[in-house]
């Protein structure tokens, strides 16, 4: 289910200027597609600023979100890999952008879990962060 979300959902890219601009890049596809609107996009930064880095859930992982009345108009997910990656408050570093949006505060939850299965997958996880193009991504979640 999660590898149907990512599905032309995914960027890849060298470097980018800050971690601002990365959430708005990994962001840029369930933007484009209606998911989520600018508001939203604008929430989840601010979201940082207010309330630190909990949107890091693993090392060099990030999984930026805001509430559903942000802008969310249905339940998506896309994601960025950056080779260089960005540094957010207190210097922590970020290649792994997994953008979630729900219309609803529980619609999520099950792509959460399968991205939590992953994540926990030592293995898994290295793979990741050595991924170059959505085809090595969604083969990755394939199994």
């Amino acid at each position: 289910m999660l590898k149907d979300y990512l599905e032309g959902n995914s960027h890849f890219q060298q470097k980018v200027s800050n971690w601002q601009a990365a959430t708005k890049l990994a962001a840029q596809p369930l933007l484009e597609k209606g998911t989520i609107t600018e508001e939203y996009i604008e929430a989840m930064i601010q979201n940082v600023l207010d309330n630190g880095n909990y949107i890091i859930i693993l090392p060099k992982v990030a999984m930026p979100h805001a509430r559903p009345e942000f802008g969310s108009q249905g339940v998506g997910m896309s994601f960025l890999r950056l080779q260089e990656p960005v540094l957010f408050p207190k210097e922590e570093p970020v290649e792994l952008f997994f953008v979630l949006a729900s219309n609803t505060p529980d619609g999520h939850l099950e792509l959460m879990a399968e991205l939590a299965e992953i994540l926990s997958d030592v293995e898994l996880y290295e793979d990741l962060l050595q991924v170059q193009t959505e085809e090595e991504l969604l083969a990755l979640l394939n199994g």
